[in-house]
């Protein structure tokens, strides 16, 4: 294992001092590190692409070469602003990518994880961004002597790291509840009143995760689901896309992280969709099932921002109260509507994961 103090000196050392990214599980520690330090300037962006852009604009106010942090799968959200602005042939902005490798070849993961590992050095390669995979002290030093010459050509360079290889810290706990409302139960309520030709599309994350275990678990086999395993952002859009051509329901359930990571897709979603859409958000300011880092998502007013992106109603449930009439009342409203659920944390410990991802998707389309 690598502890978090030798990649952290290492960036200090190259006076990299703002850092700014995703929150990642393979990075989790990394990231617990950045938040719990008052002294260090840090922001979670709410995407890859918008991480690598805010570093851009620091390094051309400072001159000082920030870290972007990130899961690979996110890598493909940054790709606009690494070539066609940092790119050495553009404006040649030195930047340092930590990036967290989910699927690497020598370790198991899922499907959608695993074919991105798969091809993560090729992408870097292609955009000849020259890099080191983090396994042992001396890796790190070696990152630290690319990072020199990265600084002196003003170009890009990255790091490798997989899952385990960051040691644990568990004096560090991020995880913060903001609602009451137990997630479980609002889930297990929601299936409960959904009519059995309505159809479920679920964001990555603990949401598809808890929805599958739910339905194992109370024998709930109503209504058929799809389970965003990634593609992280884009939940309502793939709900819009099935809802326009479909009569029937479809509920798009996402939460508050992935609504902010792709925010103009409810705009599309408000433009184009029918009343057979419905969205759900559930908001728990929370990045729950990558650390608990938060989202920032608390103090948005999104009665007023789903109405002025064309949702015609406007839900908000909080507590058990009146739970299933409140949610009958969204589901059977005759008009495009929006909910908005302020919920827990996740309770549920060793949620289960997708695993037949094609036969998922067969039964979701019989």
């Amino acid at each position: 294992m690598v502890k978090i103090n030798s990649l952290i000196s290492i960036l200090k050392k190259n006076n990299s001092d703002f850092f700014t990214g995703v929150p990642d599980s393979v990075l989790k520690e990394f990231s617990y590190y950045l938040q719990s330090k008052k002294k260090i300037k840090h922001i979670i962006a709410v995407n890859e692409g918008a991480a690598v852009s805010i570093g851009i604009g620091y390094y051309l106010s400072s001159k000082k070469v920030p870290t972007i942090y990130m899961q690979n799968s996110g890598l493909s959200n940054a790709l606009n602003p690494l070539i066609s602005i940092a790119h050495k042939k553009v404006y040649s902005v030195p930047l340092i990518l930590v990036i967290g490798w989910r699927g690497s070849p020598q370790i198991k993961d899922e499907p959608q994880h695993n074919v991105k590992g798969q091809i993560t050095e090729q992408i870097l390669k292609l955009l000849n961004i020259k890099y080191t995979i983090i396994r042992s002290k001396k890796d790190i030093i070696r990152f630290d002597k690319q990072i020199k010459k990265a600084k002196k050509s003003k170009s890009t360079i990255a790091c490798l790291i997989e899952q385990g290889t960051l040691e644990k810290n568990s004096k560090i706990n991020t995880k913060k509840e903001y609602y009451k409302l137990d997630k479980e139960f609002f889930l297990k309520t929601l299936i409960e009143n959904i009519s059995d030709k309505s159809k479920i599309i679920s964001s990555t994350g603990y949401n598809s995760r808890e929805i599958m275990f739910l339905r194992n678990k109370y024998k709930l086999y109503n209504t058929k689901d799809f389970y965003m395993v990634g593609g992280m952002g884009h939940t309502s859009s793939v709900a819009l896309g099935h809802s326009l051509f479909n009569k029937n329901k479809t509920i798009c359930i996402d939460g508050d992280g992935s609504f902010l990571m792709h925010l103009g897709s409810i705009k599309t979603a408000g433009t184009f969709s029918k009343k057979n859409f419905k969205y759900i958000l559930l908001n728990n300011n929370s990045h729950d099932s990558v650390g608990g880092q938060s989202t920032y998502a608390n103090d948005i007013n999104l009665e007023k921002l789903s109405k002025s992106l064309g949702f015609k109603n406007f839900y908000s449930i909080k507590d058990e109260k009146n739970l299933k009439i409140n949610i009958q009342k969204f589901l059977n409203g005759n008009s495009l509507n929006f909910l908005e659920v302020k919920v827990s944390n996740s309770k549920i410990k060793k949620l289960p994961r997708p695993t037949d991802l094609i036969k998922i998707k067969k039964i979701f389309m019989k």
